[in-house]
């Protein structure tokens, strides 16, 4: 088994659910007492969402790289980045490594693919949505088309994110504004939904959607698993 290097954190209550579902997953494939080899460091997520919203990415990306080298020199076999947003920076952090680099998007659209669907809607932060770094993974490299909110409801996904999910807080409210904006991109045409924040998923479930979901934090969580016993 392969030891997963784990950058959590961002926010912790969505790292929780990374390593509860990557060590139900082991042993439920191993049996027994098993559970998975891995190691996480957490990082102070009020830096970095000032980071995110001050635009200085750079930084950001500084505070990544040393969990990074610092998971490797700790005996990390490969890197999970526990968050979609911050893949913004994926390539800096991968490129600062010399162990493989598991990416949520990738993961995230081979299960897409694997369901036969294009069109797709995507839910996450504004960084998720509206720069190019995540959509046009699924574009260019998995030949996807991605639907996000119009701005107005962009603008409601990321506050309830930041001021809610972030911070523990599960309002029934903040639930029926998501099901409205994921009806209304499945009128958009979309044949499923990504919930691309790992924090969404402490919101949204699978009977608040008329098309399939697809948990990025499970995916990518389930994608740790079966690469560390490959």
């Amino acid at each position: 088994m392969k030891t997963i290097g784990l950058i959590g954190g961002m926010s912790w209550e969505s790292s929780i659910e990374y390593y509860r579902i990557i060590n139900e997953a082991a042993k439920e494939k191993l049996g027994g007492l098993h559970s998975a080899k891995s190691l996480m460091i957490s990082v102070d997520f009020a830096e970095i969402e000032a980071l995110q919203h001050a635009e200085r990415w750079d930084e950001a990306a500084q505070i990544l790289i040393q969990c990074a080298q610092n998971l490797e020199r700790g005996g990390a076999d490969f890197i999970v980045l526990c968050t979609n947003t911050m893949h913004k920076l994926a390539a800096q952090i991968s490129g600062s490594v010399h162990i493989p680099f598991l990416h949520i998007a990738d993961a995230t659209a081979e299960k897409i693919r694997a369901a036969g669907m294009k069109k797709i809607g995507l839910l996450g932060t504004r960084f998720t949505m509206e720069q190019d770094f995540y959509k046009g993974r699924l574009v260019e490299n998995f030949g996807l088309e991605a639907l996000t909110p119009n701005e107005a409801d962009r603008a409601t996904v990321h506050r309830i994110i930041y001021d809610e999910l972030v911070q523990g807080k599960i309002l029934e409210s903040s639930r029926t504004e998501y099901k409205r904006i994921m009806a209304a991109l499945v009128e958009q045409g979309a044949e499923g939904i990504i919930l691309g924040c790992t924090e969404i998923e402490l919101l949204v479930r699978a009977q608040d959607s008329a098309v399939p979901l697809f948990p990025t934090t499970r995916i990518h969580a389930l994608a740790a698993v079966e690469y560390a016993l490959r």
